[in-house]
């Protein structure tokens, strides 16, 4: 059999995206999606096999292995179709679209997605991952074409009735009507009660298995905490601890995987996310700023670690996945045989494999995954050792550890930069780098952003979504302005160089002007001066990521408390009436929008401290404001003698020292207490 790289190539030898080269030696005739593919599809009057899903995607192999390698089948494809091949990370939009047709159309989704189009670009059939043969219910890949081949030479025009009527369902579901209730705090009680009834009081998390880690719900939590909500802290907290605790965390490297199989946390499907990562490193941070748990700063730590070891590429940006097969089998650089476990920390190995809920049978197709399912005081407390020694050992497996499972065949990377996900990334390390006095991961925080700023742009300064070994590809999407300019303004929080200001607003600005709707309100996902579609889609579900909606609800409110000006906050206002009749009843669905609402109806403060940015006493004001969990709050700082500071961060108007000193100004909507020069008195403010 030839080698991969000895066998022809077909178009998607020129793509940029990892999932696209995979494909590269399929014999089947694929095309990237754009003009030529199009054009083609209508000169030859074939409908388009359009196929859409991701590098980390298991099943997506398996589709490929079992079909699209194989000759028959490809040829098929290649009479009768026109084949296209997206990877849905570098489009969303076409993945927005299409999945909702999918859903419609078969009442589920997921990817691989295996959608059939008109030339024109219209849905008529659609599904997810089809075996090559029938099996368990579902029909066989060839089966399928065969079938739609006939009914597109025999019966097209019932085909193309077809798949109008599924445009129109599309339609209706992208054109969210603006509603006229108050945005008022029983939306949010609406969304707390709903959560609490789907709590698992036994393992955490929400509903039943697959469990996925759903930290922007989470993070929704922590707000219902402040707001005195019953229960919000315990069910946040309890959720926390079981997901660090499982094998949905990987106790050797540090970072989570992608989502749980069962409800114990302990089987997780295997691939690792930048996007899960970045925002779950954020929320232990949180919750540790609210609790002081040690343990929750520990896996920001480790998190964060792991992608600067494992996801950060020589140009400072961050790499999007890593794949959770390794040599065709799911799983295999994770899990453990309990001989090897035991061998390799040495002479405390039964004990470290009693620590990590391994036993010689396994716990998971005859290997173990690592978890922790007892506290180090109970497993002490049975081997009849000492915590710290037994917590001592642990430590040193734990590298032990990791150098042996180093030298297994690692995981491929998906090693293609977004904006939106590396964005995500920027804040979690801004953030936890000035909360935890972590310098690298602000250094790296800093690197990634202007890698992106100056790597990932066009000339006329129009944003794109992704970049690859000096390539670049489409234009980017709104929840790449909405979260970039988030991830600049917490760079301005946490330097204080001015520059990521006017950047964030130089991004809000471009936010409103290529993707806001002033008729219909909103946030369209596809910017003014992207390509038709059969619909101009609008993202509106906070699922894995926060959509473009939501992020830019909660950034241009940010951004109007540090400038004062009120469009933003009109543009962001209006993107939550649009889901406001949805938030309340599906509140795992809009984590972020929640969010947005609840700044939008808190008292929240604007604080400016005017000082030297390096005098010691503006650093104690800073430092006190840090170290709080204000999810609705800003900071700004600025030199008096720095006369540019007001002009960029208009908050910074009129602010000036006190006696000489250093001073803090405390503000709610622009309305100011007396300054403080001391922290006793600013944390008395801030109270």
């Amino acid at each position: 059999m030839k080698r991969v790289s000895e066998r022809p190539t077909n178009r998607l030898i020129e793509a940029t995206s990892p999932y696209l080269l995979q494909h590269a030696h399929n014999p089947v005739d694929w095309h990237e999606w754009g003009s030529e593919a199009l054009e083609r599809a209508k000169r030859e009057q074939k409908p388009i096999l359009l196929s859409i899903g991701y590098a980390a995607c298991h099943w997506c192999h398996v589709m490929e292995r079992e079909s699209f390698e194989d000759e028959a089948t490809a040829r098929m494809m290649n009479e009768h179709f026109v084949s296209v091949k997206v990877d849905r990370e570098e489009r969303p939009d076409l993945d927005a679209i299409y999945m909702d047709a999918v859903q419609a159309m078969s009442g589920h989704g997921g990817w691989p997605m295996t959608v059939f189009l008109t030339p024109e670009g219209e849905p008529f059939f659609a599904g997810t991952y089809f075996p090559p043969e029938d099996r368990h219910g579902m029909p066989g890949f060839r089966r399928v074409l065969e079938a739609l081949a006939e009914a597109w030479t025999n019966r097209r025009e019932d085909v193309r009735r077809q798949a109008g009527q599924v445009v129109k369902a599309v339609s209706r579901g992208v054109s969210l009507p603006a509603s006229t209730d108050p945005l008022s705090d029983d939306v949010l009680r609406q969304a707390h009660a709903g959560l609490a009834r789907m709590f698992d009081s036994d393992w955490g998390g929400f509903g039943p298995a697959p469990k996925f880690p759903q930290p922007m719900t989470i993070e929704f939590l922590l707000r219902c905490h402040l707001r005195g909500y019953d229960r919000a802290l315990e069910m946040a907290t309890f959720t926390l601890d079981a997901m660090a605790n499982g094998g949905l965390y990987d106790q050797i490297g540090g970072g989570f995987h992608r989502y749980a199989t069962d409800r114990r946390w302990l089987v997780p499907h295997f691939e690792k996310m930048l996007y899960d990562n970045a925002q779950l490193a954020r929320l232990y941070l949180h919750a540790w700023q609210l609790t002081g748990s040690e343990r929750y700063r520990r896996v920001v730590v480790e998190t964060l670690d792991y992608l600067l070891r494992e996801m950060r590429g020589p140009e400072g940006a961050f790499y999007s996945s890593q794949d959770a097969d390794t040599e065709g089998v799911e799983g295999k650089f994770y899990v453990w045989s309990y001989d090897d476990l035991v061998r390799e920390p040495g002479e405390h190995g039964s004990l470290i494999a009693a620590r990590y809920g391994a036993s010689p049978e396994g716990n998971w197709d005859g290997t173990n995954v690592l978890w922790t399912p007892r506290s180090l005081e109970e497993v002490a407390g049975e081997a009849g050792v000492g915590v710290d020694d037994l917590d001592r050992a642990v430590s040193a497996a734990r590298g032990r550890l990791r150098e042996a499972r180093e030298k297994r065949v690692a995981p491929s990377i998906d090693d293609k930069v977004l904006t939106a996900w590396n964005a995500l990334t920027i804040t979690a390390m801004a953030e936890a780098g000035r909360v935890l006095d972590e310098a690298r991961f602000v250094e790296a925080a800093v690197g990634a952003a202007e890698f992106l700023v100056s790597s990932l742009r066009r000339t006329d300064g129009r944003l794109l979504r992704s970049w690859r070994a000096g390539r670049t590809s489409g234009p980017a999407y709104a929840d790449d302005y909405a979260m970039l300019a988030g991830a600049c303004l917490s760079l301005y929080e946490t330097t204080f160089d001015h520059r990521w200001a006017a950047e964030a607003r130089a991004l809000g600005d471009d936010l409103l002007r290529l993707f806001h709707d002033p008729d219909g309100g909103g946030f369209f996902q596809t910017g003014s001066d992207a390509e038709a579609l059969v619909v101009r889609p609008k993202e509106v579900f906070d699922n894995a990521v926060p959509s473009g909606n939501s992020a830019a609800a909660e950034f241009l409110q940010r951004l109007t408390l540090l400038t004062g000006e009120n469009e933003y906050e009109t543009a962001a206002i209006s993107g939550l009436r649009i889901v406001r009749e949805h938030m309340g009843n599906a509140p795992s669905g809009f984590g972020t929008a929640l969010s947005a609402l609840d700044l939008y109806l808190s008292d929240a403060k604007e604080v400016a401290i005017v000082g030297a940015t390096e005098a010691p006493e503006t650093r104690d004001l800073v430092l006190e404001v840090w170290r709080r969990f204000l999810p609705n709050s800003v900071l700004a700082v600025g030199d008096p003698n720095d006369r540019d500071a007001a002009r960029i961060v208009p908050l910074l108007a009129n602010r000036k020292p006190l006696n000489g000193k250093p001073a803090a100004y405390v503000c709610e909507r622009f309305v100011c207490q007396q300054p403080v020069t001391g922290a006793e008195a600013l944390a008395a403010q801030l109270a």
